[in-house]
């Protein structure tokens, strides 16, 4: 159980690795932040794969969360 449980947890490792890796960076520097800021505020919403990119990094990570925490418990 805790062997496939750390397979388990190792594969969503990698692949949120993946996903933080190929979202496209925000603007560099002040200018970028206060763009990106403006952008929320007036109704910008991220578009296609970028989305998709987003929510999958917010599912893989709180799974490898709950996972971990399952493993220390079990330890």
């Amino acid at each position: 159980m805790v062997t496939a449980l750390m397979i388990i947890d190792a594969i969503i490792s990698i692949a949120l690795i993946i996903t933080v890796v190929l979202q496209p960076g925000k603007s560099a520097g002040l200018s970028g932040s206060i763009a990106g800021g403006a952008d929320t505020i007036f109704g910008g919403r991220r578009k296609g794969l970028d989305e998709q990119l987003a929510r999958l990094t917010m599912i893989l990570g709180v799974l490898f969360g709950i996972i971990t925490l399952v493993l220390a418990r079990i330890s």
